[in-house]
């Protein structure tokens, strides 16, 4: 997941669970890993998260269950989801056990929204995280 940079640092919510990584996901897509496929369920979690902004804000104060409801402030991120393009898997590391997606929330949204029960991902492995050409 690509968390937007702000003046301000992830809040502890997100920092807790492993999502505070900046990374280059294109480099992370280029990588020669294999794509399996999980049950959307182990990522799920996700949506409780304020991984994005509001309209207007620059803060962590989104969750994609609010994108998901279609409440107020969320019409960027809406947009967003219609957009993605779920041929392409989810980037996710395994953090503390679970999978901790670093590039694909929109594309989340948008397979749950089409009730899908499994998805694509591509497993980036911790080490790779601390190599500079894999960091933003």
């Amino acid at each position: 997941m690509i968390l937007p940079k702000t003046q301000n640092e992830p809040p502890s919510i997100l920092t807790n669970v492993g999502l505070s990584m900046f990374v280059n996901t294109v480099k992370l897509w280029e990588l020669p890993l294999p794509v399996l496929e999980v049950d959307i369920d182990k990522l799920v979690w996700h949506f409780d998260m304020p991984v994005w902004e509001k309209d207007g804000t620059d803060d962590w104060n989104l969750t994609p269950w609010e994108v998901i409801k279609k409440e107020s402030g969320t019409t960027t991120h809406q947009k967003r989801v219609g957009k993605a393009d779920t041929s392409h898997p989810i980037i996710v590391t395994e953090y503390k056990s679970r999978m901790v997606i670093l590039d694909g929330v929109h594309r989340l949204v948008k397979l749950y929204m089409g009730d899908k029960k499994r998805v694509k991902v591509k497993i980036i492995p911790k080490e790779y995280l601390s190599i500079r050409e894999f960091q933003s």
